[in-house]
């Protein structure tokens, strides 16, 4: 396959393109690096430095490669900073989305990889969350994501699409060639490998008052490496198959903010001062996945699925990046 990729240059289009690029597909990053970092742009990449609404760069990449398929990660993805400021994440996440795939349609390119996100589900009931559930986005972030998905269903008879909904993804490429690399960071894993390195004291829980078994919110987490295989997988049946879908990604098992640092804190003899403080708005209690139908249509098998090799590959990238800057 030759894959167009946005975002490349962010954490898990980063994961995605090595993926792709350790499977014998090549691979083009488009990337403006705003949040992104040119050195996790996998070596046997080609990269072409621009934003994705910028409609000549973009139709200069695809008219001079004949690309099978579109994997488009390129967005904002804090949800905290997408209540304070929405109309950043609406331009961005939706709006040159848009544009992005109004272009690619016009130099047919018609097949398109959405990277999308579970916080579309909101807050529910449900134990586990399926695909066909109901969709209560609860902050700007997510409604971005939702809007662009909106586009792409409205608009079936241009594109051939997949929809992936992931769930919480953390832990680095097992040979750390990628990982989160954030000037601010608001992941769990990533938080909690950054206290154990010594760069941060203490980590802030966001309330303690939820309707769970300890008063903490509760995650679906996934392996990048993982998540990464997905694309793979889902790329191949898109162009085998030729036909739309939609698709959770995650290992349906929850574990709430205080079992995570639990974990956390057996890797690493006991390092790890928490202190609760309120809820923070635009926060869900509880996110797990239901993947039956993922399963149903392509062959997946995970490989890392276990809380403690998550934590451990997110702890080894960030001794590995904290050397190279100390």
């Amino acid at each position: 396959m030759n894959i167009l990729l946005t975002g490349g240059a962010g954490y898990i289009g980063s994961h995605v393109a090595i993926s792709l690029l350790d499977s014998g597909h090549s691979v083009h990053i488009i990337d403006d690096l705003s949040t992104g970092n040119k050195s996790l742009i996998p070596k046997g990449a080609n990269f072409t430095h621009s934003n994705i609404n910028n409609e000549e760069i973009v139709s200069d990449v695809i008219k001079n490669n004949s690309f099978d398929l579109l994997m488009h990660f390129a967005g904002f993805i804090q949800v905290e900073e997408s209540v304070n400021n929405p109309e950043k994440y609406f331009n961005n996440n939706t709006t040159n989305a848009i544009k992005l795939f109004n272009t690619c349609k016009k130099n047919n390119l018609n097949k398109i990889i959405f990277s999308s996100t579970a916080a579309a589900y909101g807050s529910t009931k449900n134990n586990f969350v399926i695909e066909t559930d109901k969709i209560k986005p609860e902050n700007p972030y997510a409604e971005s994501k939702i809007n662009t998905e909106k586009f792409l269903t409205t608009n079936h008879k241009d594109f051939k699409f997949i929809i992936l909904r992931y769930f919480n993804v953390a832990g680095a490429d097992p040979y750390l060639r990628s990982g989160q690399i954030s000037k601010k960071s608001t992941h769990l894993i990533k938080i909690l490998s950054e206290i154990i390195v010594g760069k941060k004291d203490s980590i802030e829980i966001f309330g303690n008052d939820y309707n769970t078994k300890d008063g903490t919110a509760i995650r679906d987490y996934i392996h990048v490496s993982d998540l990464a295989d997905i694309h793979v997988k889902v790329a191949n049946y898109l162009l085998k198959e030729l036909k739309s879908n939609l698709f959770n990604c995650g290992y349906g098992k929850g574990f709430s903010v205080l079992d995570v640092i639990n974990v956390a804190n057996k890797i690493c003899n006991n390092k790890i001062k928490y202190t609760f403080t309120k809820r923070r708005k635009g926060d869900v209690e509880t996110l797990i996945s239901d993947i039956s139908k993922i399963k149903k249509y392509i062959n997946w098998q995970p490989k890392f699925d276990n809380l403690e090799i998550i934590i451990n590959s997110s702890l080894e990238w960030e001794k590995k990046i904290n050397e190279k800057n100390s």
